[in-house]
């Protein structure tokens, strides 16, 4: 088992089958500038030959409300095809009032089995924080769920200053550094615990 990544190149390991990503795109707002941060992650993605890449947008989701039932049943279910056939996650989130949005919450809380025995990473932004304390809440989420979170992340603080409007990075060096190593410890995690399930399904 390989996990070294190399974000300008491909991950050694050649052989093995993809590692499935689902990066979860965590806001809905109007305006929101989640999707800049996850455009720019995913690009940094699909350059590993070993990574497939699926996006799980909350605001193309029929999420329920309160656990009421949700309006386009099809949506919901591709969702969960997804959730299901990843190996791992990447979830982007912004910081809203020291803590990560309702519609994230909606997403996590509709599924259980999906997320057992897999990895999540995180790509945060935000003010000054850079949306760590985001982070911070949705770590016991995940636990509670059987999921592995990631120790090391990617994080963005006023990132309205950093990204021109191509979406690009004035300075991308630190946050290059942060992306290999949390893809590192992603892409070991992912292949140790989708083995272990090949092996020995979780849970049963």
């Amino acid at each position: 088992m390989s996990n070294h990544v190399d974000i300008e190149g491909s991950p050694d390991g050649a052989g093995t089958a993809p590692l499935r990503v689902a990066v979860v795109i965590g806001s809905t707002r109007e305006g929101r500038f989640g999707t800049t941060i996850a455009d720019w992650f995913v690009g940094r993605l699909r350059r590993q030959d070993t990574l497939e890449v699926e996006i799980v947008d909350t605001r193309e989701v029929a999420l329920s409300h309160a656990f009421g039932a949700a309006t386009d049943h099809k949506s919901r279910a591709e969702t969960t095809e997804k959730l299901s056939r990843a190996d791992a996650f990447v979830v982007v989130t912004p910081e809203y009032n020291h803590s990560y949005p309702g519609a994230l919450k909606n997403l996590i809380d509709e599924h259980h089995v999906e997320w057992q025995a897999k990895p999540v990473g995180f790509v945060s932004y935000g003010g000054i924080s850079g949306g760590l304390r985001a982070v911070e809440h949705l770590r016991p989420v995940f636990a509670e769920l059987h999921a592995v979170t990631i120790r090391d992340t990617v994080s963005f603080a006023n990132p309205w200053r950093r990204f021109d409007d191509a979406g690009e990075l004035a300075d991308p060096s630190d946050a290059v550094t942060a992306t290999k190593t949390m893809l590192k410890q992603l892409t070991w995690w992912g292949e140790a615990l989708r083995s272990a399930r090949a092996v020995n399904p979780y849970g049963a």
